[in-house]
């Protein structure tokens, strides 16, 4: 258990983030789950760009990977493009 009182405030700040980035990442990959499970494609070209800037956010806060966000991006897009 941390003494310091600046170690018990880095364990109070890195769960409050922790639970931040789970949110947003599991709120991204329902909305992945939603897109994907799409058959009209009105309806996919519709949600693609609120999807890719949900992933954009998790790579820029480095909750994803870069590459590991670009290669969902892409794969999302070929899905919409094959509907």
């Amino acid at each position: 258990m941390a003494h310091h009182k600046s170690a018990k405030k880095r364990i109070r700040q890195t769960e409050k983030r922790r639970l931040h980035n789970r949110y947003y990442a599991k709120t991204t990959r329902n909305a992945i789950k939603t897109l994907r499970s799409t058959t009209d494609k009105a309806e996919a070209e519709a949600l693609l760009p609120s999807v890719i800037g949900m992933i954009d956010k998790l790579a820029k806060r480095n909750i994803l990977h870069k590459k590991n966000a670009a290669n969902k991006k892409s794969k999302l897009t070929k899905f919409v493009n094959s509907l």
